[in-house]
């Protein structure tokens, strides 16, 4: 499973690169408002540590997402269009989708707008469990219920995992076979943590301070 960091600080995206195991990074206006930092510019620095940037679209119409789209797709060959999962979205990512520009369909809730997205011509689709999990459903479920669709083999479309909000959200996704997981920044360094690994490193160190001088 792919993993992608949930943010627009390229601080960030620079500090988790560097374990060796980050595939891309998600973005979305929300994001990049909390930074209060030019959009492409943020996009660019991603795209020279990543291999997958998503970059979300803000145009309230289908020719303005299609406009927006296609310059997004100019400015890195690592650029993903983030397209929202309505009526307008669909046309916009099967626009885009006929012209080999990679599309995420964002804001996914359901088996059927997963469908419809991966039918429109889809790279990547975003349901977000957390914001399910949020309103008393399981959002998980929704994750299980898409990638038994998707066992048939009929889509080729990638499934990525969102709103995650705890490291059990990518065990789980893990493990019914997600092909993407993007996390949190706070999340994401909680990964690589426990208290055993702490411990047993801790008493490693503190032996080896009393065998490395004898001689």
């Amino acid at each position: 499973m792919k993993l992608f960091l949930d943010t627009a600080n390229v601080a960030y995206v620079a500090e988790i690169a560097r374990w060796g195991v980050l595939d891309g990074v998600t973005t979305n206006p929300s994001l990049v408002a909390k930074e209060g930092k030019d959009f492409k510019k943020v996009v660019l620095e991603m795209c020279k540590l990543v291999p997958c940037v998503s970059a979300q679209v803000t145009a309230p119409d289908v020719e303005g997402m299609k406009k927006q789209g296609e310059e997004y797709a100019s400015w890195h060959k690592n650029v993903v269009v983030k397209v929202p999962m309505t009526t307008d979205g669909l046309q916009v990512v099967k626009y885009l989708s006929g012209k080999k520009i990679k599309t995420n369909v964002t804001l996914v809730f359901s088996v059927a707008q997963a469908i419809l997205a991966a039918k429109a011509g889809a790279t990547i689709i975003s349901p977000f469990i957390g914001r399910l999990d949020d309103i008393g459903e399981d959002g998980m479920v929704l994750i299980e219920e898409i990638m038994d669709v998707w066992s048939h083999g009929r889509f080729e479309t990638e499934v990525l995992v969102a709103s995650t909000r705890h490291p059990r959200h990518i065990i789980d996704a893990a493990r019914v076979g997600a092909h993407i997981c993007t996390i949190p920044y706070e999340v994401f360094k909680k990964l690589p943590q426990h208290t055993l690994t702490d411990n047993g490193y801790k008493k490693f160190q503190e032996d080896w301070e009393k065998v490395k001088n004898r001689g």
